[in-house]
């Protein structure tokens, strides 16, 4: 069985602390990471059973509501969340790269589910707030009509929120584009 994925995204570092204890004392699930993200932020990301992250989400947020940011539950992520999170995608010949920028790590993370799941593309990096003043983003690549597909129905995702800020599909970008971001 698959795992969940979920995370909270807390205004201060002492309320994410608080968060993490909170919901690890829940529900069995784990933390994947527990971190500082600028400006002076707190994310949490655990997995486990859907049903073990939603509980732990919902106590986190009913006891410290006044300092979340933003937060989610995924019961079914995509595989290439995890790569993309860690920098590990490797990349093909790209046709393709759309970049999608988000105000919070929460919904990067959920527009990157989105965007895997709706067309066929490739997840290259979901940046997470750190060193860009609470924002993230996600860079994806693909033939040019999945991208711009993908990008199209992650904004949505991302928007329901708020929490959407730009986005960008840039057709045959440049080998030296690649190799600076890469």
């Amino acid at each position: 069985m698959k795992k969940a994925l979920a995370m909270v995204e807390y205004k201060t570092v002492s309320s994410g602390m608080q968060a993490a204890d909170i919901m690890v004392k829940t529900a069995e699930v784990d933390i994947i990471e527990a971190t500082t993200v600028c400006p002076g932020k707190y994310m949490v990301l655990v997995s486990g059973l859907l049903s073990a992250v939603r509980a732990a989400v919902d106590a986190a947020a009913k006891k410290l509501p006044d300092m979340l940011i933003d937060s989610f539950v995924l019961g079914n992520p995509h595989d290439s969340i995890f790569s993309a999170l860690y920098g590990t995608t490797d990349i093909g010949s790209p046709d393709a790269l759309g970049v999608l920028e988000t105000f919070s790590s929460s919904a990067a993370i959920v527009a990157a589910d989105i965007a895997a799941k709706t067309a066929l593309v490739d997840l290259i990096e979901l940046r997470l707030s750190r060193g860009m003043c609470g924002k993230s983003y996600l860079l994806l690549t693909g033939e040019i009509a999945a991208v711009e597909a993908a990008i199209e129905k992650a904004k949505s995702g991302a928007g329901e929120n708020g929490m959407f800020l730009d986005s960008a599909v840039i057709p045959h970008p440049d080998e030296k584009m690649w190799r600076s971001i890469l």
